[in-house]
């Protein structure tokens, strides 16, 4: 167990429940980045890289679907990384770098990865920056490696569309948080900060982004996949597809 936290399974299903506020489909996103990576393994166990993996959900769902995974797991936030810490043990290699920068995979411990996977957070970074990180995620991929994006990804060709069922998401996820059946993502960081072994992460979390992350940016899919052909993909689509979001997936 990791030194700072004790209850790390409490803290992942809390984390899993405020999440699914948001993406009530977010296990069906899973599964379809998982069969996307089996599609190119023939057969052997993966070595993965978990991309802003936070507090392991992705590594954990990865290592019960391929047991003898060699997992990676990057992110930056301290809080997450304690509870990543806590669950993943000695499962995974848990590497803290700031996807913000070029030289984030220098600490990386593989040169090449099967798969990159990371859902519902690159969309903190600006765009001249995330089409930077595509062009760098081809590099971290072995030839044939697989790389898969599930975030906030509206279909350009419904405008009026996307805007309803963005309203009725949201309609839904307030009567949620007010009736108490979930925590808001607010009320989820204040529970963080208030536990004895978390406060002071969660502290450190607030010196690294004073301000909050930067904007949130969803372009379309057809953005993901333009840039992801210009940062020199063999093959580049969309995997999965629920309301507004969507997984693109990209081939070395």
């Amino acid at each position: 167990m990791s030194p700072y936290i004790t209850d790390a399974w409490a803290w992942q299903e809390s984390w899993d429940r405020q999440q699914e506020a948001y993406l009530p489909d977010r296990e069906h996103r899973f599964t379809a980045m998982l069969d996307t990576v089996d599609a190119v393994l023939d057969g052997r166990p993966p070595r993965v890289l978990d991309l802003a993996g936070g507090t392991g959900t992705i590594s954990l769902r990865t290592l019960a679907r391929f047991p003898e995974a060699e997992m990676t797991l990057v992110d930056l936030d301290p809080a997450l990384l304690a509870i990543a810490h806590a669950s993943l043990g000695d499962r995974a290699t848990i590497v803290t770098a700031d996807l913000g920068v070029p030289d984030w995979h220098a600490t990386l411990p593989h040169r090449e990865y099967d798969a990159v996977l990371t859902a519902t957070a690159l969309h903190w970074l600006p765009a001249d920056r995330l089409g930077q990180l595509y062009a760098e995620l081809r590099d971290v991929l072995r030839p044939g490696g697989v790389f898969v994006n599930a975030d906030h990804m509206p279909d350009d060709t419904l405008p009026e569309l996307t805007k309803r069922l963005l309203t009725r998401a949201r309609d839904r996820r307030d009567a949620r948080y007010a009736a108490g059946a979930t925590l808001s993502w607010s009320d989820w960081w204040a529970r963080a900060g208030a536990d004895p072994a978390l406060a002071p992460l969660v502290a450190q979390r607030q010196a690294i982004y004073p301000s909050g992350h930067s904007p949130e940016w969803n372009p379309p899919v057809s953005w993901h996949l333009a840039a992801l052909t210009a940062a020199g993909f063999a093959e580049v689509g969309t995997v999965w597809r629920g309301g507004v979001d969507a997984a693109v997936a990209a081939t070395r």
